[in-house]
């Protein structure tokens, strides 16, 4: 199990994703998230020289998508600008050496659960298209998302993995615990989790992509990251770490909260501890 920070580490020399990536290198950290969030500004140069950075430090890499990112909006003007936020990700991702590019992939609207399934599915197949035609190694990711407004419940999104076999689920545990109220109440829920997401398909478990952090949470969701010992906090990642090991699950777990390296290293030592 590989464990990383969802963008530079804080106490890292500088703000790039070089001096990141050098800095998660130095903690023991595994791998780092490339936060394309607010756009995808990286130049083809510094791809390249971030992707050498990587590998020099046997780091692993992933890209998260720009937030501003809905495929079934009323307007297609927009789902093709967020096709081509996708696709651009993917594009720089793939440079930088990224084995993965996440990505929220809609908000359901007035559109019902399957009308949303379907449109999904079908944007996410055309920027697969596109990246085909590039020869892209890079895949794509949609994420389980943190509100009920929002398509990303973990059964929507493996079944989007499912009819487009091509992608593969991110598993954001700490949204699903957000999204359900507080799913994960007892180590048997998160066990429950990890085994729909086998019955999906085993293969996910040998390369389980994940983020955790602390959450909190209202009646409509998903409110804000927080620390895993933060009070306040209901999200317990030790049971999760061990239901993870009792499956012999593989993969990666990308920390997003605020303390970013505190609980990506707390997590990664309690895991050498099972």
């Amino acid at each position: 199990m590989l464990f990383g920070t969802a963008g530079v580490p804080h106490s890292s020399g500088g703000p790039d994703s070089i001096s990141g990536i050098e800095r998660v290198s130095a903690l023991r950290l595994d791998a780092m998230e490339l936060e394309f969030v607010r756009g995808v500004h990286m130049s083809e140069g510094t791809a390249h020289s971030v992707g050498n950075a990587a590998r020099d430090n046997n780091v692993m890499l992933r890209v998260h998508a720009p937030y501003f990112i809905n495929l079934t909006s009323a307007e297609q003007k927009k789902i093709e600008a967020s096709k081509k936020r996708i696709f651009d990700s993917a594009r720089i991702g793939e440079i930088c050496g990224a084995k993965i590019v996440t990505f929220h992939p809609a908000y359901y609207g007035g559109s019902g659960r399957e009308e949303c399934m379907r449109a999904v599915e079908s944007a996410v197949n055309d920027i697969l298209g596109g990246m085909e035609k590039e020869k892209m190694n890079i895949r794509l990711a949609p994420e389980t998302t943190g509100k009920g407004s929002q398509f990303g419940s973990l059964s929507e999104t493996l079944e989007l993995c499912r009819r487009i076999p091509e992608i593969m689920p991110m598993v954001d545990f700490s949204h699903l615990h957000a999204r359900e109220n507080g799913r994960f109440k007892t180590k048997r829920d998160f066990a429950e989790a990890i085994n729909e997401i086998k019955k999906s398909n085993r293969k996910f478990l040998e390369n389980l992509q994940m983020h955790v952090s602390g959450i909190n949470f209202s009646a409509k969701g998903e409110r804000n990251h927080m620390n895993m010992q933060e009070i306040g906090n209901s999200f317990n990642y030790k049971w999760l770490l061990e239901a993870l090991r009792g499956e012999n699950a593989s993969g990666c777990i990308i920390c997003e909260s605020p303390n970013l390296e505190e609980d990506a290293l707390l997590m990664k030592k309690y895991w050498e501890k099972l």
